[in-house]
């Protein structure tokens, strides 16, 4: 497989990038203004995370650093890595403008271990949207395994492989894509998951399915022991538009309106490398 996919999704995520930081959805402002704020993904998280006090944590595909930002308000030694020149620098501006002091490298995340060495982490962090764009399960794994120093830990809530199947056509969802691993990418018109009025040009995504078996299979292949495996009912941001309400049981999730308990939306799954 060529690199080609990566180039195509880096322009997607640079022109994507300063549209995120100025939306209201991201609503970087509130960072800023409360030194409390936590992102609504890990808000959802911090149950599950515990104490993160000065643990040393890598965020992969960490984007325009939200998520990051959040971590390192709950005590962690947080580094940022992504492979969006542009999304990086929201991320430090954000960084920057909140008066904390992260790390963010540029790479891909298969270059992860090159970028940034060995063993040197207690947690290896990965948010929602990160599984649908590696081509090699296995060797995300393989990478996940060589960051965490021993005894150190995975954590990652990602969209539930389920739903990526669907579409909404007409109104209804219609099974429109692989469930299981394939070798070709699933090649997208990539619009924008945030509200804006800023004409945006319609960029090509490549993008792969990822059975949830194939997830713990791959980790398990690299000697992590997984700890935990939770499906949710909801996800924080509209997988099936137009069909979805927001969960009145949790701030900045949302669930499908219609037989919502019919639907897995996102799972966090959690490893330990001996």
């Amino acid at each position: 497989m060529t690199d080609d996919y990566l180039a195509i999704n880096r322009r997607y995520w640079d022109s994507r990038a300063p549209v995120h930081a100025a939306s209201q959805d991201f609503d970087l402002a509130r960072f800023t203004v409360d030194p409390a704020a936590l992102s609504d993904v890990v808000a959802f998280d911090r149950p599950r995370l515990g104490d993160l006090t000065g643990v040393r944590a890598v965020h992969l595909l960490c984007h325009i650093g939200t998520d990051t930002l959040s971590l390192s308000r709950l005590g962690a030694e947080v580094t940022g890595l992504d492979l969006s020149p542009t999304s990086l620098a929201e991320a430090q501006s954000l960084a920057a403008a909140s008066g904390t002091a992260i790390e963010f490298v540029e790479a891909d995340i298969y270059s992860a271990v090159e970028a940034l060495g060995a063993g040197r982490f207690d947690l290896v962090y990965a948010s929602v949207g990160t599984l649908r764009w590696l081509p090699d399960l296995p060797r995300w794994a393989a990478v996940v395994a060589a960051l965490l120093a021993p005894g150190g830990r995975l954590f990652i809530r990602d969209t539930h492989p389920m739903v990526g199947v669907f579409e909404v056509v007409r109104g209804r969802p219609v099974a429109t894509h692989p469930y299981f691993t394939t070798d070709e990418p699933v090649i997208l018109e990539g619009g924008v998951y945030v509200e804006t009025d800023e004409p945006l040009e319609q960029l090509t995504t490549h993008e792969w399915t990822h059975g949830l078996g194939d997830v713990v299979n791959a980790l398990i292949a690299q000697g992590l022991a997984i700890t935990s495996l939770e499906e949710h009912d909801s996800a924080p941001y509209e997988v099936l538009d137009g069909l979805m309400e927001p969960n009145p049981d949790w701030a900045g999730e949302f669930r499908v309106e219609e037989l919502p308990e019919a639907w897995a939306l996102s799972f966090t799954l959690q490893a330990v490398k001996p």
